[in-house]
This record gives structure tokens, C-alpha cells and sequence, in this order.
């Protein structure tokens, strides 16, 4: 990946996180990592988690943000996710997100998956 496409992509999970907390969540953890992967944002809000993965792109050239989620990617987050709750317990409900960044703008498809 190169320093530009990771500029991007910390600006377009700025923005999430900021979509997030005008909306009155907290931030729990951004970019969480393990052997098998990493989960971009997680947020609270009251007894509900939010698991939001962050797709940034400087033009739609190549696919719209959104296009970019697979359902083999949704699966890769869920299984992240349930590492992620096995060492960090969550007594509460848990979303899936998608934020889609494009032009500084950003598109949130709550309950993606």
C-alpha cells in the first residue's frame, strides 16, 4: 500500500469516526489488528457496537466504496468480529456498518450485512 492510499484511507476513517460521534457514539477502537486481519472502526452507542468498515476512494474509476464490501469480505469481518468479542467481551447488540468516502463526503449504510 502506499503512503498516499494510506493518507486516504486514515482521512476516510477520520471521517466516519467524526459521522459517528456528531451522531453521539464513542469511539471503543480504530484499527484493530490480528494474525488474520483488522477491523477499521468499532463505536458504542448505549448497549449497541458498531462494527463499521471504512471504504475510501478518491473517484468512483474503479467502483463505487460500497462495491468494494464482497460478501466474502462481510464474512472476513464477521469472523474478525467474533475474535475481536471473544477477547473483549460485549454484553449488547452488534451492528455492521459500511462507511463510503468519496470527495471528503461520507455515505453510511448502517446494517450493511
Amino acid at each position: 500500500m502506499t503512503g498516499h492510499n494510506r493518507a486516504l484511507g486514515a482521512s476516510g476513517e477520520a471521517a466516519a469516526l467524526a459521522w459517528y460521534v456528531a451522531a453521539g457514539y464513542v469511539e471503543v477502537v480504530r484499527n484493530w489488528r490480528c494474525r488474520d486481519g483488522e477491523l477499521d472502526l468499532l463505536v458504542s452507542r448505549d448497549r449497541l457496537l458498531v462494527v463499521c468498515e471504512v471504504k475510501t476512494r478518491s473517484s468512483d474509476r474503479f467502483g463505487t466504496p460500497a462495491e468494494a464490501v464482497t460478501v466474502a469480505k462481510a464474512a472476513r469481518i464477521r469472523r474478525l468480529t467474533a475474535r475481536y468479542l471473544g477477547e473483549h467481551p460485549w454484553h449488547g447488540d452488534v451492528r455492521f456498518d459500511v462507511a463510503c468516502v468519496m470527495g471528503g463526503v461520507v455515505q453510511m449504510i448502517e446494517a450493511a450485512f
